[in-house]
């Protein structure tokens, strides 16, 4: 029996033009399919994502998974060629004809992956390239869970026979055995007589000869050297050997004279990295020694200054810079250095089912004791990125990740590793059943510490106290839950600025852009009413909003309550103002398109192109005739009047709106017009066509259409109706179309960039704006127990418990399905002396005063896909500031750490300062704005 499926719809050989529906429909089966039967070593292809947004819109839709299709406004025009040029680099990888990849790419903003039957059909569709194909890998094959090897291993093959060095790539998930099969393939030698060597940095790591393991376990990263050898005979007698990490490497002598050569080229992972075991392994032993040549280098240095203690580098593996700078920042923090350079082994838990068998805390605290050892310029840490690929896949590859995220995974692995608790005990959580809050808390807080009790707890979490109050029955809800960090929005970050274009319906005055400031969880109503405030809007007018994509309305807003979210940065916004009670009218929507007198339009052709912005009026609804319609158009041209038409002898048709005017508009209970609306007489309803200032004609939504007006009246379906006007050279120099022409975005990006970098916000804001009573989203709903119904309560957040390392996340980056923002705002944070008095409830805490000190600083420079992170450091004993960028390590001066790069803010209690004024400590450093 045959089983139907997607390629049912048209031949893999087919050459016939696909409708769009017909593409997305086809394009939508195949994606399903291939989710559905995905099996380890599918392909899935790049594809340029701009050119696949470009696509989406000709089809009609922003994504085709079920239960989350979106419509966007839909291209006439079909994309052109797939240009994935921007995804690949010049320089290929010898022995094969695949592009090298650019380093920077993210997926969801550079490319998207999409199955291999996908591919076919667009590249049989559009044609273009390069082809980008990329293997499925099984990450985890008891959960059915795979990734995409978008970047796989690039490594340098050196032939030991002649040092010739040859560029190869395999999937970091391959086996140590699919590497020797590569190389045999490229070399035409036999495995036994071959050995490879994680050459890392050219200097001897260790044999590669546990054939089951996965490149990732082997700690080989990308862009790293592999050394090929020849092994000799056992018999021979004229061979040297060396000693290279106490074993011994033999000298290669010549190539293999065998012709015989294994079978198996360039191929690809199909294999998955191992579970995580949960009992320890030589490998996790404290032997410096082994845990050095692992990392490739030796524990054996010629330093001897003892003051290079913690002033080591760490090599970027590839895009790694995230990694190190988070890594950097907690071997700088104090608690923890004393911590892991003790013996903190007896408190490692293998059993807790949330941490990671404790290899996490191994590995973190054996790379923390390299980096504070002396004599080390840089230490590579390859094992602790290969732990971090097995324990946390979305940060394994060689892309760039968010330095903040990967620090709260850290933490929180950390953590759990390092739990006191064996075993915890269930606690059913309680109310505050009317209790004092400083009773209440210290419950939550002991109930926290029942199950969780280890170093970072004691050194990094606080407790903050949440509060909610029902908008309808005014139930208060309080809890207490402990933080790691605080994250900050930025001030910028909770408002948004909206470019508005108001146009007149009533032909009373020129478009004019509007900018207006609003809270970015507002909706469409709060940007009526800052409209209504800025344009001055009379109280016998009101504005209609829209939304205007390709020279046509995409979709008016008339839901007060709809989400600003839902405005995208790029959209072209308007507004028209109408009269009072116009939604009672029928509404006139005008099109423009510029007119070709001098050929013949075919009738299926529908690609002429439309000009201008649509203008939008009001007539009522027994007013339809062509005399009625001409005279609302010109009415609402007339402030597009250039002043040398005035005085010509044009012939115009009401022109000078004396037409249906909108001003004098009386509406009944019924909406039917009264005595406020001049009308034309018996005289004016006959207008010859020859003596018409333009050809209008009626349309449809997109502006296609062209059917002919009647004289006497025009039937409507619906409360629009949609004329389309010409525009030809006469009517150009009649008219200034220059006014409705090129709106601006709702944002512009770059517009106000260089003012944004030259404010300063104090840190003191970000912390008001995070602790700022607000209701919550529609999206957020909270159960109120009162009412028994979801409610879009409003929230209180209050620091009440602060930990004694404070780590304060600025919130740079905004992220949503349309749009990805960095905000590059300088930020002024105080380095000495910050006083959380104002802002914690507990305070009466012993002699923990709230008073900190910052020792480290991860920055983020550039913007969201080629930025690079590095970190500013404090070693506290010697009270000097280091800036560590990868394996360059360089002294800083305390006053150069304050940039407008600062992302992540690593704060220690100190004690009372000695600097006080009025009895309040202060930073003298410290002030509202700086001029930059």
């Amino acid at each position: 029996m045959t089983i139907s499926s997607a390629e049912g719809f048209l031949q893999a050989t087919s050459c016939l033009p696909c409708t769009a529906e017909e593409e997305r429909e086809l394009v939508a089966a195949l994606t399903r399919e291939a989710e559905e039967n995905v099996r380890d070593g599918d392909l899935r292809y790049l594809v340029s994502h701009s050119w696949w947004l470009e696509w989406q819109r000709y089809v009609g839709l922003v994504s085709y998974e079920e239960n989350d299709t979106e419509q966007l406004p839909q291209a006439i025009n079909r994309p052109g060629e797939i240009d994935n040029s921007k995804l690949v680099s010049a320089e290929t990888v010898n022995g094969s004809e695949e592009p090298e990849l650019q380093r920077t790419l993210r997926e969801g903003q550079d490319y998207t992956l999409v199955p291999e039957k996908v591919w076919r059909r667009l590249y049989g569709w559009y044609k273009g390239g390069p082809e980008i194909p990329r293997k499925v890998i099984f990450d985890s094959p008891t959960n059915k869970a795979y990734i995409v090897d978008v970047y796989p291993l690039c490594l340098v093959l050196i032939d030991g026979r002649d040092n010739s060095e040859q560029n190869i790539r395999i999937s970091r998930k391959a086996k140590v055995h699919e590497l020797y099969s590569l190389v045999c393939s490229l070399k035409s030698v036999e495995q036994s007589e071959i050995v490879l060597w994680d050459y890392y940095q050219k200097s001897k790591s260790k044999k590669l000869i546990n054939l089951n393991e996965t490149l990732d376990e082997a700690q080989i990263t990308m862009d790293q050297e592999v050394l090929l050898e020849m092994k000799l005979a056992e018999s021979s007698s004229d061979f040297s050997t060396r000693s290279t990490n106490n074993e011994l490497a033999l000298i290669p002598l010549g190539p293999s004279t065998s012709s015989i050569s294994i079978a198996g080229g360039p191929t690809y992972s199909n294999g998955f990295s191992s579970g995580i075991g949960s009992s320890f392994s030589q490998d996790n032993s404290f032997t410096p020694l082994l845990r050095d040549s692992a990392d490739g280098y030796s524990s054996f240095s010629n330093g001897t200054k003892e003051e290079t203690h913690g002033l080591s580098g760490l090599h970027n593996l590839g895009n790694t810079c995230f990694m190190n700078s988070a890594i950097q920042s907690l071997v700088h923090t104090p608690p923890l250095v004393e911590y892991f350079l003790e013996d903190y082994t007896r408190e490692i838990n293998t059993d807790n089912p949330l941490g990671l068998q404790g290899e996490l805390a191994i590995a973190f605290g054996e790379l923390l004791r390299k980096l504070w050892s002396s004599g080390r310029s840089s230490v590579a840490p390859r094992a602790f990125k290969s732990k971090l690929s097995r324990f946390a896949p979305q940060f394994s590859g060689y892309n760039q990740h968010d330095s903040q995220e990967l620090l709260a995974f850290l933490l929180d692995g950390l953590h759990e590793d390092l739990n006191r608790v064996k075993k915890k005990p269930y606690i059913e959580a309680k109310d505050a059943d009317g209790r004092p809050d400083d009773e209440f808390a210290e419950e939550c807080w002991n109930y926290h510490k029942a199950r969780n009790d280890s170093i970072i707890v004691d050194k990094f979490q606080g407790q903050y106290k949440s509060t909610l109050v029902c908008p309808v029955c005014n139930k208060i809800s309080v809890t207490f839950d402990p933080f790691m960090y605080l994250s900050l929005p930025l001030p910028s970050t909770i408002t948004r600025m909206i470019t508005v274009t108001v146009f007149s319906g009533t032909g009373d005055a020129l478009p004019m852009p509007f900018t207006v400031t609003l809270q970015k969880n507002g909706n469409c109503r709060d940007l009526i009413k800052a409209l209504t405030d800025v344009c001055c809007l009379k109280s016998s007018e009101t504005l209609l909003l829209a939304e205007v994509y390709e020279r046509r309305i995409y979709r008016y807003l008339t839901n007060p309550l709809e989400a600003l979210q839902n405005i995208k940065d790029e959209d072209i916004l308007v507004a028209y103002k109408l009269p009072a009670g116009s939604e009672k009218l029928l509404r006139l929507e005008i099109l423009h398109r510029r007119a070709d007198r001098f050929s013949v339009e075919p009738h299926y052709n529908t690609t002429r192109k439309l000009i201008g912005s649509p203008l939008v009026t009001c007539i009522p609804s027994d007013s339809t005739r062509k005399s009625d319609i001409y005279a609302a158009v010109s009415a609402v041209l007339l402030p597009f009047v250039r002043a040398k038409a005035h005085g010509s002898d044009v012939p115009t048709a009401k022109l000078n709106g004396s037409g249906p005017s909108l001003d004098g508009i009386i509406l009944t209970e019924n909406g039917t017009a009264c005595e406020g609306l001049p009308t034309l007489s018996e005289d004016d309803s006959a207008v010859d066509d020859e003596l018409l200032p333009f050809q209008l004609s009626l349309t449809d939504e997109k502006g296609i259409a062209r059917n002919s007006i009647h004289t006497d009246s025009n039937r409507v379906l619906g409360i629009v109706m949609r004329v389309l006007m010409d525009w030809s050279d006469s009517e150009r120099e009649m008219y200034n179309i220059d006014y409705m022409d090129e709106l601006p975005e709702v944002f512009k990006h770059g517009f106000l960039s260089k003012k944004t970098r030259q404010e300063a916000v104090n840190l003191f804001s970000c912390l008001d704006a995070f602790l700022k009573e607000e209701p919550l989203g529609p999206d957020d709903m909270w159960y109120c127990p009162g009412c028994k119904e979801h409610r879009q309560a409003s929230k209180k957040l209050d620091l009440w418990r602060l930990p004694e390392i404070l780590v304060v996340h600025l919130k740079r980056f905004s992220y949503s399905r349309y749009m990805k923002n960095k905000l590059d705002t300088f930020v002024n944070f105080p380095i000495h002396d910050l006083n959380m008095s104002k802002y914690v409830e507990q305070t009466s805490r012993g002699d923990q005063h709230p008073m900190y000190e910052l020792y480290a600083v991860i920055n983020h420079y550039g913007g969201l896909g080629g930025g690079h992170y590095s970190a500013y450091a404090k070693l506290v004993e010697e009270d000097n500031w280091y800036h560590f960028d990868d394996s360059h390590v360089s002294s800083v001066n305390e006053e150069e750490i304050r940039t407008a790069a600062a992302y992540v803010l690593f704060y220690r209690r100190i004690g009372v300062s000695s600097t006080v004024e009025n009895g309040v400590p202060v930073d003298i450093e410290m002030v509202d704005s700086l001029e930059t």
